[in-house]
Protein backbone atom coordinates (compact mmCIF):
# COMPACT_ATOMS: atom_id res chain seq x y z
CA UNK A 1 0.00 0.00 0.00
CA UNK A 2 1.79 2.83 -1.62
CA UNK A 3 -0.17 5.82 0.76
CA UNK A 4 0.42 5.00 4.58
CA UNK A 5 -3.06 5.61 6.76
CA UNK A 6 -1.91 8.40 9.75
CA UNK A 7 -3.75 8.47 12.83
CA UNK A 8 -2.56 10.39 16.22
CA UNK A 9 1.47 9.31 17.36
CA UNK A 10 1.45 7.68 20.98
CA UNK A 11 0.64 10.29 23.80
CA UNK A 12 4.83 10.98 25.89
CA UNK A 13 4.25 9.33 28.91
CA UNK A 14 6.32 11.05 31.72
CA UNK A 15 9.19 10.05 33.14
CA UNK A 16 9.93 7.23 36.01
CA UNK A 17 11.40 4.69 37.23
CA UNK A 18 11.88 1.41 35.14
CA UNK A 19 13.54 -0.70 37.25
CA UNK A 20 9.82 -2.27 38.27
CA UNK A 21 9.23 -3.59 34.71
CA UNK A 22 13.27 -4.36 34.26
CA UNK A 23 12.75 -8.06 34.29
CA UNK A 24 9.66 -7.91 32.17
CA UNK A 25 10.70 -6.29 29.16
CA UNK A 26 13.84 -8.19 29.14
CA UNK A 27 12.16 -11.62 29.28
CA UNK A 28 9.36 -10.29 26.72
CA UNK A 29 12.75 -9.61 24.40
CA UNK A 30 14.21 -12.55 24.94
CA UNK A 31 10.81 -13.92 23.80
CA UNK A 32 10.95 -12.06 20.87
CA UNK A 33 14.27 -13.05 19.82
CA UNK A 34 12.70 -16.79 20.18
CA UNK A 35 10.02 -15.69 17.54
CA UNK A 36 7.38 -15.30 19.69
CA UNK A 37 5.25 -12.70 17.93
CA UNK A 38 3.01 -12.60 21.68
CA UNK A 39 5.63 -11.14 23.45
CA UNK A 40 6.28 -8.74 20.75
CA UNK A 41 3.18 -7.43 20.43
CA UNK A 42 3.18 -6.72 24.25
CA UNK A 43 6.29 -5.87 24.48
CA UNK A 44 5.63 -3.23 21.44
CA UNK A 45 2.25 -1.58 23.95
CA UNK A 46 4.99 -1.46 26.46
CA UNK A 47 7.91 0.55 25.12
CA UNK A 48 5.72 2.11 21.81
CA UNK A 49 5.02 5.59 23.19
CA UNK A 50 8.84 5.84 25.37
CA UNK A 51 10.24 5.54 21.43
CA UNK A 52 7.94 7.70 20.28
CA UNK A 53 8.74 10.32 22.91
CA UNK A 54 12.22 10.24 22.93
CA UNK A 55 12.48 10.01 19.20
CA UNK A 56 9.93 13.38 19.16
CA UNK A 57 12.80 15.05 21.40
CA UNK A 58 15.23 14.81 18.83
CA UNK A 59 13.51 15.04 15.50
CA UNK A 60 11.04 17.69 16.61
CA UNK A 61 8.54 16.31 14.00
CA UNK A 62 5.53 13.95 14.33
CA UNK A 63 5.52 12.55 10.82
CA UNK A 64 8.72 11.65 10.96
CA UNK A 65 9.02 10.74 14.69
CA UNK A 66 6.36 8.11 13.80
CA UNK A 67 8.42 6.78 11.12
CA UNK A 68 11.65 6.60 12.82
CA UNK A 69 9.83 4.86 15.86
CA UNK A 70 8.06 2.00 13.21
CA UNK A 71 11.98 1.80 11.55
CA UNK A 72 13.26 1.05 15.61
CA UNK A 73 10.60 -0.96 16.35
CA UNK A 74 11.18 -3.10 13.10
CA UNK A 75 14.42 -3.41 14.56
CA UNK A 76 14.13 -4.34 17.74
CA UNK A 77 11.88 -7.51 16.01
CA UNK A 78 14.94 -7.99 13.88
CA UNK A 79 17.75 -7.74 16.17
CA UNK A 80 16.31 -9.11 19.34
CA UNK A 81 18.74 -11.90 19.87
CA UNK A 82 21.25 -9.27 20.29
CA UNK A 83 20.56 -8.18 23.38
CA UNK A 84 22.96 -8.82 26.53
CA UNK A 85 20.74 -8.61 30.06
CA UNK A 86 24.30 -8.57 31.24
CA UNK A 87 25.16 -5.49 29.83
CA UNK A 88 22.18 -3.32 30.98
CA UNK A 89 18.41 -3.36 30.98
CA UNK A 90 15.86 -3.93 28.43
CA UNK A 91 14.64 -0.88 28.23
CA UNK A 92 18.39 0.88 27.79
CA UNK A 93 18.86 -1.26 24.98
CA UNK A 94 15.80 -0.09 22.92
CA UNK A 95 16.05 3.47 24.10
CA UNK A 96 19.84 3.30 22.60
CA UNK A 97 18.52 1.99 19.24
CA UNK A 98 15.84 4.81 19.53
CA UNK A 99 18.12 7.59 20.00
CA UNK A 100 20.52 6.64 17.40
CA UNK A 101 18.12 6.55 14.78
CA UNK A 102 16.71 9.73 15.78
CA UNK A 103 19.97 10.86 14.87
CA UNK A 104 20.64 9.79 12.21
CA UNK A 105 17.47 10.79 10.58
CA UNK A 106 18.35 14.32 11.86
CA UNK A 107 22.20 14.47 10.15
CA UNK A 108 20.71 12.75 7.29
CA UNK A 109 18.41 16.00 6.65
CA UNK A 110 20.99 17.80 7.87
CA UNK A 111 23.54 16.85 5.29
CA UNK A 112 20.62 17.08 2.69
CA UNK A 113 20.17 20.97 3.29
CA UNK A 114 24.13 21.67 3.73
CA UNK A 115 24.34 19.86 0.21
CA UNK A 116 21.55 22.01 -1.16
CA UNK A 117 23.40 25.30 0.32
CA UNK A 118 26.52 24.73 -1.44
CA UNK A 119 25.38 23.96 -4.89
CA UNK A 120 27.36 26.62 -5.95
CA UNK A 121 30.31 24.75 -4.66
CA UNK A 122 30.16 20.65 -6.08
CA UNK A 123 31.34 18.45 -3.20
CA UNK A 124 30.75 14.69 -2.21
CA UNK A 125 28.44 13.75 1.11
CA UNK A 126 30.80 11.99 3.39
CA UNK A 127 30.13 8.24 2.62
CA UNK A 128 28.68 7.22 6.10
CA UNK A 129 25.80 9.64 5.60
CA UNK A 130 25.18 8.34 2.01
CA UNK A 131 25.35 4.88 3.30
CA UNK A 132 23.17 5.46 6.00
CA UNK A 133 20.52 6.90 3.88
CA UNK A 134 20.35 4.97 0.91
CA UNK A 135 20.44 1.96 3.53
CA UNK A 136 17.53 3.62 5.85
CA UNK A 137 15.64 3.93 2.25
CA UNK A 138 16.16 0.73 0.92
CA UNK A 139 14.74 -0.79 4.39
CA UNK A 140 11.24 1.46 4.19
CA UNK A 141 11.29 -0.22 0.72
CA UNK A 142 11.35 -3.75 1.62
CA UNK A 143 8.63 -3.07 4.64
CA UNK A 144 6.68 -1.51 2.07
CA UNK A 145 6.98 -4.41 -0.29
CA UNK A 146 6.24 -7.19 2.12
CA UNK A 147 3.08 -4.94 3.57
CA UNK A 148 1.74 -5.64 -0.19
CA UNK A 149 1.74 -8.81 0.27
CA UNK A 150 -0.93 -9.19 3.46
CA UNK A 151 -4.46 -9.35 3.43
CA UNK A 152 -6.37 -5.91 4.11
CA UNK A 153 -7.06 -6.95 7.02
CA UNK A 154 -3.47 -7.52 8.24
CA UNK A 155 -2.08 -5.03 6.34
CA UNK A 156 -4.75 -2.50 7.81
CA UNK A 157 -4.25 -3.68 11.52
CA UNK A 158 -0.17 -3.18 11.53
CA UNK A 159 0.04 -0.29 9.44
CA UNK A 160 -2.49 1.04 12.74
CA UNK A 161 -0.28 -0.17 15.24
CA UNK A 162 2.93 0.45 13.97
CA UNK A 163 2.56 3.36 11.98
CA UNK A 164 -0.43 4.47 13.97
CA UNK A 165 1.08 3.98 17.52
CA UNK A 166 -2.46 1.98 18.95
CA UNK A 167 -3.26 -0.63 20.88
CA UNK A 168 -4.27 -3.85 20.03
CA UNK A 169 -7.54 -2.68 21.41
CA UNK A 170 -7.39 0.46 19.63
CA UNK A 171 -7.07 -1.64 16.52
CA UNK A 172 -10.14 -3.25 17.34
CA UNK A 173 -11.89 -0.65 18.51
CA UNK A 174 -11.00 1.05 14.70
CA UNK A 175 -11.66 -1.80 12.62
CA UNK A 176 -14.36 -2.97 13.70
CA UNK A 177 -13.56 -6.61 14.86
CA UNK A 178 -13.59 -8.70 18.00
CA UNK A 179 -9.96 -8.09 19.94
CA UNK A 180 -9.03 -12.20 19.54
CA UNK A 181 -9.47 -11.59 15.50
CA UNK A 182 -7.35 -8.87 15.77
CA UNK A 183 -4.50 -10.48 17.64
CA UNK A 184 -4.86 -13.03 15.30
CA UNK A 185 -4.77 -11.53 11.70
CA UNK A 186 -1.78 -9.30 13.75
CA UNK A 187 -0.09 -12.30 14.59
CA UNK A 188 -0.31 -14.25 11.04
CA UNK A 189 0.95 -10.84 9.41
CA UNK A 190 4.02 -10.63 11.62
CA UNK A 191 4.88 -14.18 10.86
CA UNK A 192 4.75 -13.23 6.86
CA UNK A 193 6.43 -9.91 7.19
CA UNK A 194 9.28 -12.18 9.26
CA UNK A 195 9.43 -14.47 5.97
CA UNK A 196 9.89 -11.51 3.79
CA UNK A 197 12.18 -9.63 5.22
CA UNK A 198 14.04 -13.25 6.02
CA UNK A 199 14.26 -12.80 9.58
CA UNK A 200 14.81 -16.07 11.13
CA UNK A 201 12.86 -17.51 13.59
Amino acid sequence: MDRWKRSRAPAQPPAGDETGNADTLGLLLTEVGRGDDEAFARLYDEVSPRVYGLVLRVVRDPSQAEEVTQEVLVEVWRTATRFDSARGTASGWILTLAHRRAVDRVRAAQAATDRERRTSVPEAPAYDVVADEVAGRLEQQQVRRCLRGLTDVQREAITLAYYGGRTYREVAATLDLALPTVKTRMRDGLIRLRDCLGVGR
